[in-house]
């Protein structure tokens, strides 16, 4: 008997996958019953259905009212029932989400990253005092140790300062008590915090005791019989 193959180029296009061809069928079937009280029984059943095929949904707040907005995207918006909620306007769907304002400033440093410029920014606005001191000593020691990650050959402390300075437009000085990180130190701090990288020895991720026995079956069998 000849059966001709279906393929999905030919099919219904799928309008939320995760639930799956059949749950699509179900759900159009349902649009096709003519009593309103029974559409709105088999709603109800394919909504506990699509929370069993697709779990994740459940992590959001207000999950039920996420899987019956799903069914009436399904359903083309053409399912008439008694839900707990309304359906989505469909306009929604097809919305363009707004345009991200991204930080119009140039960067005079790169290497120290924006978020060094805001702060310092910050910072001048801060009353004279101890916590401005602190917050300024802070951001001197941290454009060290970006300028360290940009380039580790040579870094100069006077150089920082007169980089704070600029960015600053001579808003922010440190005290003249004041000495930078040595340069020693940070680069200990960063070779810390790189991952570990696990090198060729076979034997890393063999339980305790097995290399060790191991070795022993070897001299074992390299004694003379």
């Amino acid at each position: 008997m000849n059966e001709q193959l279906e393929y999905n180029t030919t099919r219904d296009m799928m309008y939320i996958p995760e639930y799956g061809r059949n749950v699509q069928r179900m759900i159009k079937y349902c649009c096709t019953l003519e009593d309103r009280e029974k559409r709105t029984r088999d709603a109800k059943f394919i909504v506990n259905v699509m929370g069993l095929l697709n779990p994740s949904v459940k992590e959001s707040g207000d999950y039920k009212h996420k899987l019956w907005d799903h069914l009436f995207i399904i359903a083309d918006f053409k399912l008439d029932v008694d839900a707990p909620y309304p359906p989505p306007p469909p306009l929604s769907l097809s919305a363009k989400p707004e345009h991200l304002s991204y930080h119009d400033k140039e960067i005079e440093f790169k290497h120290y990253g924006k978020n060094i410029a805001l702060m310092i920014e910050k910072a001048v606005e801060y009353p004279d005092g101890a916590e401005k001191d602190a917050l300024v000593n802070a951001i001197a020691n941290h454009m060290k140790k970006s300028y360290l990650n940009w380039n580790r050959e040579s870094v100069n402390d006077e150089l920082i300062e007169k980089h704070l300075e600029i960015l600053s437009k001579g808003g922010l000085k440190l005290h003249r008590d004041f000495r930078f990180t040595h340069t020693n130190e940070i680069l200990a701090q960063n070779q810390k915090r790189k991952p570990f990288k696990q090198g060729p020895d076979r034997n890393f991720n063999k339980p305790q005791g097995f290399q060790k026995q191991n070795s022993n079956n070897q001299r074992g069998r390299n004694k003379p019989q």
